[in-house]
């Protein structure tokens, strides 16, 4: 474990693990760098793997106000502690933080984006980016994880059950973040024009039981971004198997 300074002063607690090549995984909503842990472990044998807490979240700081264009500072000060290109694997908003970073001229080495909500053809509101924020300060992260999660499509029952489930009080620590994962969906989604900067290899995933924006996405951004594949996990939702997107990591990852 160590801590990377970021343009703005923000400190991020970042963790690595295994032997070779650099990879690093950038999570989505509701995530921390535990989040991915799993992941990790399927992938040290070949891989040093780094994880990192995304501002806000567990033991890393975070500077107000919030802009997109952070996050992407972030991604690229724990890239550089590697002290190479690294490879990069973003899950959810996670993979809209790397697409967008690799437009903006971030170095890494290739990307796999897991299902970053990006939805082209009926962009989300920035109203409920701001609903969001007002519940936040309100001290509403109750109300705040349910309307993000209704946002996503998840049925009223489902989020009833998510409610009372052990993992809600870790949920409801980092809620105060969720104004930026859908900020990231809300300004990625307005338009598919800017992943046309992006210049390194990209793979873009999508499961195969997973809702049609899904594979939409995927089939977009390889589609938008020159020479980018896209394919489908079989079995597979957005809460991927870490034995299932593993092997998509390790044959792209070389």
């Amino acid at each position: 474990m160590y801590q990377v300074t970021s343009t703005d002063g923000t400190t991020l607690e970042v963790d690595r693990a295994g032997t070779g090549p650099a990879v690093v995984l950038v999570t989505g909503a509701f995530n921390t760098k535990e989040s991915s842990k799993d992941l990790q472990a399927v992938l040290t044998d070949q891989f040093t793997v780094y994880e990192y807490d995304r501002r806000g979240r567990g033991q890393s700081g975070d500077t107000p106000l919030y802009e997109i264009a952070r996050e992407l500072e972030d991604l690229h000060a724990v890239i550089q502690s590697t002290g190479e290109n690294a490879f990069v694997y973003g899950h959810s908003s996670g993979a809209i933080i790397a697409l967008d970073a690799a437009a903006s001229g971030v170095p890494m080495a290739k990307i796999v984006a897991y299902e970053p909500p990006l939805l082209f053809d009926h962009p989300p509101a920035l109203a409920t980016v701001e609903a969001l924020q007002r519940l936040i300060d309100a001290s509403d992260r109750d109300g705040a994880a349910k309307l993000f999660m209704a946002g996503t499509g998840m049925a009223p029952e489902q989020i009833e059950w998510v409610s009372h489930a052990p993992f809600w009080p870790g949920m409801l620590g980092i809620a105060h973040t969720l104004p930026y994962d859908q900020a990231l969906c809300v300004t990625g989604s307005a338009s598919s024009d800017w992943l046309k900067a992006i210049s390194v290899p990209v793979l873009a995933l999508a499961g195969g039981t997973s809702a049609s924006w899904a594979q939409e996405a995927a089939e977009r951004i390889a589609s938008v971004v020159d020479g980018a594949e896209s394919r489908i996990v079989p079995g597979q939702n957005h809460a991927v198997d870490p034995a299932a997107v593993a092997p998509e990591l390790r044959a792209f990852f070389v």
